[in-house]
């Protein structure tokens, strides 16, 4: 298997390279130069299947023979068990209405989905590194959960110094703590004086330069720009399609998204022959996804705190994936829309690509009072308590739903103890409690450096803070 880039100005590169590599060194993001495709009666011998053997079937074939059979299977059994995931079913699905399904992502260590990437992502960093007895720098940018569940992940990888950038004041109390209560001296938080896109942009562009670091370092991204995160959340997709009788039936999903990386995973999901009738972007006030996809217009507005603050994000990284297909995979032509992205220009899509993303997309928005309103309407109707994000998938998914003999499921996404003031506002009487493990969490002492908005400085911290 083999990976290009979108941008159309990059060698075709090895599985193992594309993941320490990130972002292509044309600007681009790496995608495999053919999906993988299989057979309803293939997908159907696969019910049954124990998540991590299901996870094996569906990723094995975006690997190739860069891994050996056997480490391939013990980086799966390593990153999906019951030790990790504190459900036996690891990604469980609760009924919440007429063919309606909420999928449970928040069972892993950090409470949030991206649990199921990170986990497997370290795990397999830690092999490729100690195959290549090389040390590499972690460099991430998160809007809340990323971070979390890339510490998690990575915290014991001994080849691996760690910094993730967090908007300082814009994420939840429970998600800065996640973080900054990890003390090993590998791992460094920065609360970058911006919000999330800033530290995105402050990420792409050292990865641009990485001439801050000491010879023999390299930056590897752990965002979703990582194509191995998205390989891993496909899994999830096949997961819960499986369970509500697909391949023989149709199946649809809501997907809360702010990069657009976890409903891309089923748009890839659905390329490999998994039969999804709809794809629902769920978003909050931050909507450029919505727009482009209801009105074509994907031009930038200024960015608002919500609510659902890990997606408060206007520049959706994981979309030039999508629109790479939309164009015909001409990197060319995804290289001129990008740029005038960047540029801030007002930008629209082709008509021909709109429309074949109508195709598979429809879209949905909600502000924080409707987000409210959905936490409060599912607890009282059946005890049910959403966190924000998640509710924005229950939301969109009805809103947006075509038919309903096609099961609907929604992603949740995370644990409500993560964001106390929305389940509070929605007229929950207290905090909801954080799991057992994690009950001492506000007792911790945090360790975090507050950072200026600017690249040197933060680069300078990073180079500053490299362990020999």
């Amino acid at each position: 298997m083999k990976y290009i880039s979108t941008r159309g100005g990059t060698a075709a590169q090895n599985f193992d390279d594309v993941v320490l590599t990130g972002l292509a060194p044309d600007g681009g993001l790496f995608v495999p130069q053919t999906v993988p495709e299989f057979s309803a009666e293939e997908i159907a011998s696969w019910k049954g299947l124990s998540y991590g053997e299901l996870a094996y079937k569906v990723m094995a074939p975006f690997v190739g023979d860069s891994i050996p059979e056997v480490e391939l299977k013990r980086i799966i059994d390593a990153s999906y068990n019951d030790d990790t995931f504190r459900h036996r079913a690891i990604a469980p699905l609760v009924q919440s209405g007429h063919n309606e399904w909420v999928l449970e992502l928040f069972h892993g260590p950090t409470l949030a989905f991206k649990d199921f990437a990170l986990q497997f992502l370290g795990h397999l960093l830690d092999y490729i590194l100690g195959q290549r007895d090389q040390k590499v720098v972690i460099m991430g940018a998160t809007s809340g959960d990323t971070g979390s569940a890339a510490i998690e992940g990575c915290r014991r990888c001994k080849n691996i110094d760690m910094f993730i950038l967090h908007p300082h004041q814009r994420v939840s109390d429970v998600q800065r703590r996640q973080m900054t209560t990890v003390l090993e001296d590998n791992i460094h938080n920065i609360a970058l004086e911006g919000n999330f896109d800033d530290c995105q942009r402050m990420v792409k562009a050292s990865f641009g330069d990485q001439s801050f670091l000491p010879e023999g370092r390299q930056l590897v991204a752990v965002n979703s720009i990582n194509w191995a995160r998205i390989m891993a959340q496909i899994v999830y997709y096949f997961w819960a399609a499986l369970a509500v009788g697909a391949p023989h039936r149709p199946v649809s999903f809501a997907v809360p998204t702010g990069n657009f990386g976890d409903i891309f995973a089923g748009y890839l999901a659905r390329k490999m022959g998994l039969p999804i009738e709809q794809l629902v972007i769920g978003t909050n006030a931050n909507d450029i996804l919505h727009r482009v996809i209801s009105g074509n217009d994907y031009s930038q507005h200024a960015l608002q705190h919500t609510l659902s603050p890990s997606m408060d994000i206007m520049v959706s990284s994981n979309f030039e994936r999508l629109l790479f297909d939309l164009y015909g995979r001409d990197g060319v032509a995804l290289n001129q829309l990008m740029s005038s992205l960047e540029r801030d220009e007002g930008v629209s899509l082709k008509p021909d690509a709109l429309q074949q993303a109508k195709t598979v997309f429809a879209s949905h928005r909600l502000d924080d009072a409707g987000t409210i309103d959905i936490i409060r309407s599912e607890y009282e109707a059946s005890d049910y308590l959403l966190d924000p994000h998640s509710a924005i998938g229950v939301a969109a998914g009805r809103h947006c739903r075509k038919n309903l003999n096609t099961p609907m499921i929604a992603l949740a996404t995370a644990h409500p103890a993560k964001f106390p003031e929305a389940v509070i506002k929605a007229g929950y009487p207290h905090n909801p409690p954080l799991p057992h493990h994690m009950a001492d969490l506000f007792d911790r002492e945090e360790r975090v450096q507050i950072l200026k908005n600017d690249r040197g400085i933060v680069q300078q911290f990073i180079a500053d803070n490299l362990r020999a």
